[in-house]
């Protein structure tokens, strides 16, 4: 697949021909279901739209019953900013229904494939961005990354997937899940079109009240893998990986090494006050997003003798179980009395976590971790939500504090199943972190 640094050179006649080839690629490759629908009327390079990133004129779903209906009345800023730059969106991937997943499971249009091993799946919640990269049915993608869904499904497909600075890159337009969490991303075949897309979509956006109002550099155009960085290992958070993982490490350090790095240990708190603290912080803010999914004023709307019938049906029928989960939970712990014991003592707890990166990140330019804790897991084999929930353990932690992290393919097990690591960076430290990305990426490929 052509990539988005060549396609960004291509004429209108060669561009014609591109979409015509991708979409024949998709029919062939409808299987995996990465994609709920196309759109060819838009003018510039073809480029995948996670189905809950607003585009004027779709029907924009977050992959859930309760949206079917309802029509995009306007474009999300990242959308607004690709135009600009000449990029079309070409069509919707499939998601987690409203982002609530590891596994592209929940959607409404049934689940994504990993193009690897169709028995498993390709992660989530941007499965379908993932997915379709991976097979080489689209040059790069936009993900959003709440707790990880951006660099999980890019880690299982074997691309790259980078989750930005929370600020750096406007949520206006993007479906709210967790709102003092989520982030739109780029996820693409290789470092170099991760940071092109990035630089794309990144900047302050007075249309979203928690953007950031830093001054902007283009990294794609600074970009030097022969910088050398102080990277901080984790001893303690890979002995709980699986030996596939533990591997792909120990590859990913010596690459590290051999292309001249430091490598120092650190240490990081165990990562189950992560979780807890992220996913009391994750559903209490979903349970009030999704508050405004009421079938008054827009999408699925089930037939009621009167009002609170119509609330109650609505919402029983529109939104799957795992919502439905997260939106009960969340309003548990925002209730009376529970309030204080929940999403208090969380926030407390988020606190510290930033505290914690905030003094690894005295010491050290990167921190280098795993992604998940194992490969790509079959479909069906996680029996409990607790143990999905579990396979974001990595990746939370990065989200809670803010900080820019991307995940890249560093190995592969004997099954042939990718395994990628992230890299993590202070805040708006893009430049050290596509440096430092680059760098892995080269060294390996050699």
């Amino acid at each position: 697949m052509i990539t988005l640094k060549e396609a960004l050179k291509l004429d209108k006649g060669e561009l014609k021909e591109l979409k015509k080839d991708l979409k024949k690629k998709i029919e062939e490759k409808k299987e995996l279901n990465a994609y709920i629908s196309l759109d060819e009327s838009w003018d510039g390079v073809p480029i995948a739209i996670k189905d809950n990133i607003q585009v004027d004129g779709w029907s924009v779903t977050c992959a859930s019953k309760i949206l079917q209906g309802y029509v995009a009345p306007y474009n999300a800023t990242v959308i607004e900013k690709l135009k600009e730059a000449n990029l079309a969106p070409f069509g919707r991937t499939n998601m987690d229904e409203f982002a609530m997943g590891s596994s592209t499971e929940t959607s409404y249009y049934g689940k994504t494939l990993n193009p690897k091993d169709f028995s498993r799946v390709p992660g989530g919640s941007s499965g379908g961005s993932a997915a379709a990269i991976a097979a080489k049915i689209a040059i790069v993608a936009l993900g959003s990354d709440t707790g990880g869904s951006i660099r999980q499904p890019a880690a299982f497909c074997g691309i790259v997937g980078m989750k930005p600075t929370y600020g750096r890159v406007s949520r206006y337009g993007l479906a709210a899940y967790g709102s003092s969490l989520d982030q739109i991303g780029p996820m693409t075949q290789n470092v170099e079109d991760a940071a092109l897309l990035y630089d794309i979509i990144s900047g302050y956006d007075p249309k979203d009240s928690t953007s950031a109002n830093v001054k902007k550099e283009l990294v794609s155009q600074n970009l030097n893998p022969k910088r050398k960085f102080k990277i901080g290992v984790v001893p303690n958070y890979i002995k709980d990986a699986s030996k596939d993982i533990q591997k792909a490490y120990d590859k990913a350090i010596d690459a590290l090494k051999e292309a001249g790095h430091e490598i120092k240990e650190v240490s990081l708190m165990d990562a189950k006050y992560d979780i807890a603290a992220y996913y009391i912080t994750a559903m209490a803010e979903a349970s009030t997003n999704l508050s405004r999914y009421d079938g008054v004023r827009y999408g699925f709307r089930a037939e009621a003798k009167n009002l609170k019938e119509m609330y109650q049906k609505t919402r029983s029928e529109g939104f799957g179980e795992e919502v439905k989960r997260r939106i009960l939970l969340g309003t548990f712990v925002l209730s009376s009395g529970y309030y204080d014991a929940y999403y208090i003592k969380a926030q407390k707890v988020r606190s510290l976590i930033k505290d914690e990166y905030k003094k690894v990140f005295e010491s050290v330019d990167l921190i280098l971790s795993p992604v998940a804790p194992t490969v790509a897991f079959e479909f069906g084999s996680k029996k409990s939500p607790l143990e999905m929930y579990l396979s974001d353990v990595y990746t939370i932690g990065v989200n809670l504090a803010g900080l820019p992290a991307i995940s890249l393919p560093v190995d592969e097990n004997s099954e042939g199943l990718p395994v990628g690591l992230q890299l993590i960076a202070n805040h708006f430290d893009e430049q050290t972190l596509f440096d430092g990305a680059l760098s892995l990426e080269r060294t390996l490929n050699r």
